[in-house]
């Protein structure tokens, strides 16, 4: 008789199992191009370059219905460059982002390595380049705080438009949790054109005896013609290191493509007062729904020895001025 009714049951726990099959999506961006650099003591430099625009990848994600309005969900997002074939991240496999966690109507929860609430501030609503990450970038001058290993997330449901979005990096260091760990979080209001986010970011050292911090506020509003941002970070520590950025800067549609501008500015309240602004320009036309190309140049203007470099997507720079001219394809 058990075996009779384990042959019934096989049919219904097959059907089961397909039903709840994850659905998984491969996706990545190719990006490559020309930089030029200059402004460095050693000298110009042009190099052919990956990940300008964007950092190249090769992405999975899934998502599996768990019922009741749960899912389970994972990413997996693998980082390289289009130029030499090499593994980006320092090598990492899966060194963008690798996470897994569950989503509802309670919101998500995550865990895993991640982007943290304070670098999607910045990206999302506080900066004109922060999709697109081209010489203008902010992260040339400002903190971004981008990625965070041993990361839980959770991101709550929007309620009239409000959101939080709280993270916890684990330091793993035996005999005091305090000790290189992270503490980051957002709360933003979206309505209508209007964008507005607070964030705050705090790592500590490895003895627990000192943290560096960074407070932001940032927001923008998109009036159809043109989309305006602008933001403002506080900076504390190490020590008694305090320094203070701004970002002002526009998204304007030009013919076909998009136009960029944006003013960054960091302020050094330290006594050695190494200052800097940067302007930058970036133009984007999309030769199809998967493909642009792209231009963009900055200078930063360092003062009383300050050596910020104009950087994009991918590299830190070499110099205080770089020009921007490549392709990217999204799959």
């Amino acid at each position: 008789m058990n075996k009779f009714l384990f042959a019934l049951a096989l049919p219904a726990l097959f059907s089961a199992s397909a039903l709840a099959q994850t659905n998984v999506t491969v996706y990545g961006v190719v990006d490559a191009g020309l930089v030029r650099e200059s402004g460095a003591p050693t000298g110009p430099v042009t190099n052919l370059s990956s990940g300008i625009a964007s950092g190249s990848r090769l992405g999975f994600k899934g998502r599996e219905d768990l019922g009741g309005g749960m899912a389970a969900v994972f990413l997996l997002e693998n980082g390289f460059n289009a130029d030499t074939g090499a593994a980006g991240q320092s090598g990492l496999l899966f060194g963008r982002q690798a996470f897994v966690g569950l989503t509802g109507r309670l919101g998500a929860l995550t865990l895993g390595r991640q982007y943290s609430p304070y670098y999607k501030t910045l990206r999302d609503v506080g900066d004109p380049f922060g999709a697109v990450s081209l010489a203008g970038r902010a992260g040339n001058l400002l903190a971004t705080n981008t990625r965070t290993d041993n990361m839980v997330e959770y991101v709550s449901p929007a309620f009239g438009g409000v959101r939080a979005d709280l993270a916890y990096g684990a330091g793993e260091t035996a005999g005091d949790s305090a000790r290189n760990r992270s503490l980051s979080g957002s709360l933003g209001y979206t309505g209508g054109p209007l964008g507005v986010q607070l964030a705050y970011h705090r790592i500590d050292n490895a003895t627990a005896t000192d943290a560096t911090s960074n407070a932001l506020l940032a927001a923008n509003y998109n009036a159809g013609w043109i989309t305006a941002y602008l933001s403002y970070a506080v900076n504390k520590g190490p020590g008694t290191a305090r320094g203070d950025d701004m970002v002002a800067g526009v998204a304007l549609p030009v013919r076909t493509g998009k136009l960029l501008l944006s003013h960054v500015r960091h302020d050094d309240r330290a006594a050695v007062n190494r200052d800097a602004t940067q302007w930058g320009i970036a133009y984007l036309l999309p030769l199809s729904k998967r493909t642009d190309v792209y231009a963009a140049y900055a200078a930063i203007d360092n003062r009383n020895g300050a050596a910020y470099k104009v950087g994009n997507a991918t590299d830190r720079g070499t110099g205080d001025r770089a020009f921007n001219l490549g392709v990217r394809h999204n799959f």
